[in-house]
C-alpha cells in the first residue's frame, strides 16, 4: 500500500475540493467543500454530543435518496450552516442535483453540511463565514493538491491546546482501489500523547512520518484562546472519506461508522458532550462502471469491505497527523494558540 499522487482525498476519482478563508482579525474562520460533480453514494454517521449538521438524515440508508452533489464542511457553528444554500444554488445554476422538472435547471442539489465550534477566537464573534464563502469555496474546486493547517474551515481549528486545522491523506490498496480522507481536526481531545507524540503517527505509511521523534519538551499549558465566550469549550472533528469502490448506501454508512475508530485511534478523548463529531462516507460514480454495488448482506464481498473501511479509519488517524503538522500558531486577542510545530520543535529530526 502507498499513498495517492497527492496522498489527498482528490486522488479519489471524481473527488475535487475547494477552500475560503480570512486570517484577517478579527476573522479566524473558513469553509471547505468537497465537490463531487458525478454525484457519490453517501453515508454519514453522527457521534458526538453537540453535533451542527443539515441534511444528514436525508443520508440514512432507510431513505430514498442515495446520492450527494456536495459536502460542506465550515467553521461558524451553526451560523455557518448558511454557507451550504450559496452552493446549492452554485450547483442549480449548472443543472447539478436530482431532476424534478423537465428543465435542465430544474433540480434540488443535495448538498449535507457539518459545522465546528469557532466563534470569537479572531476576537469578534459576528467574524464568522459569509453564506457567499460556500460557492466561492466550490467555484475554486480542483482535484489537485488540498491546502493543509490553517485552511479552509481549519482556519480556527484547535486541538485542546494546540492549533488545529485541514488534514488529509489517501491509500492505494494492492488491487487498485483508493480511499481518501478529508478532515477539521477541532477537538476538546489531544491529539499527542503524554510524551508529546502524535497519537496518529504510529498508522503512517512508508516513510510518511519516520521523520518524527519523541519530544523534549514540557506539554504547552492549556490555551487561553479556546474560545472568548463563557462555559465549556465548544469544539468538534468532521471528515469525508471516499472511495472509488462501489458501495450501496448501507455500506457507505458502515464505512462512515468504521472510520469513527481512526478518531480514536489519532484523538483523546473522542465523542464528548462538547463535541460534534460527524464523519461523511462517499462513494463516487466511475464511468461506464456496470460493476454491482458492494452490499452488506452480500456474504462475498465482506472480506472486501472490511478492507476498504479498515484502510477509511487508519487514513483517517493519517489525516489527523497531517493537520497537526501543517498547523500553523496564531495569535488571538485571548492568547496564542501554538501550533505542533512550534510547541515540540524537538520532534522533528535534523540529523
Amino acid at each position: 500500500m502507498q499513498p495517492g499522487p497527492h496522498n489527498a482525498i482528490t486522488d479519489v476519482p471524481g473527488v475535487l475540493v475547494g477552500q475560503v478563508e480570512r486570517l484577517d482579525a478579527p476573522y479566524l474562520s473558513g469553509t471547505t467543500v468537497v465537490h463531487v460533480p458525478g454525484t457519490a453514494v453517501a453515508g454519514v454517521d453522527v457521534r458526538g454530543g453537540a453535533p451542527g449538521t443539515r441534511e444528514t438524515d436525508l443520508l440514512d440508508p432507510v431513505n430514498s435518496n442515495a446520492g450527494v452533489n456536495a459536502i460542506v464542511l465550515t467553521g461558524g457553528s451553526a451560523y455557518g450552516l448558511d454557507t451550504a444554500g450559496s452552493v446549492m444554488r452554485w450547483l442549480e445554476e449548472r443543472g447539478e442535483g436530482v431532476r424534478v422538472g423537465l428543465g435542465d435547471n430544474e433540480v434540488v442539489p443535495i448538498v449535507p453540511t457539518a459545522v465546528i465550534f469557532d466563534l470569537g477566537r479572531g476576537g469578534d464573534f459576528r467574524a464568522r463565514p459569509e453564506p457567499s464563502w460556500g460557492a466561492d469555496a466550490i467555484a475554486a474546486a480542483t482535484d489537485g493538491p488540498v491546502a493543509l493547517g490553517n485552511h479552509g474551515a481549519g482556519a480556527g481549528a484547535r486541538a485542546r491546546s494546540l492549533k488545529g486545522g485541514v488534514g488529509s491523506a489517501s491509500v492505494r490498496l494492492d488491487d487498485g482501489t483508493t480511499v481518501g480522507v478529508l478532515v477539521i481536526v477541532n477537538a476538546a481531545g489531544s491529539t499527542v500523547d503524554a510524551d508529546g507524540n502524535l497519537y496518529g503517527a504510529r498508522y503512517g505509511i512508508g516513510t510518511e512520518f519516520t521523520h518524527l521523534r519523541t519530544p523534549t519538551e514540557a506539554p504547552p499549558p492549556a490555551a487561553p484562546g479556546r474560545n472568548l465566550i463563557p462555559g465549556p469549550p465548544m469544539n468538534t472533528v468532521i471528515a469525508v472519506v471516499a472511495t472509488d469502490v462501489p458501495l450501496e448506501k448501507a455500506a457507505a454508512k458502515r464505512m462512515a461508522m468504521v472510520a469513527h475508530d481512526g478518531l480514536a485511534r489519532a484523538l483523546d478523548p473522542i465523542h464528548t458532550l462538547v463535541d460534534g463529531d460527524s464523519i461523511f462516507a462517499l462513494s463516487t460514480r466511475i464511468p461506464d462502471d456496470d460493476r454491482p454495488r458492494l452490499s452488506v448482506t452480500d456474504p462475498t464481498a465482506l472480506g472486501q469491505l472490511e478492507t476498504v473501511f479498515a484502510a477509511g479509519s487508519r487514513t483517517l488517524s493519517r489525516a489527523i497527523v497531517h493537520a497537526m503538522l501543517n498547523a500553523q500558531t496564531v495569535d488571538t486577542p485571548a492568547g496564542a494558540i501554538p501550533s505542533y510545530r512550534d510547541a515540540y520543535p524537538s520532534a522533528f529530526r535534523t540529523e
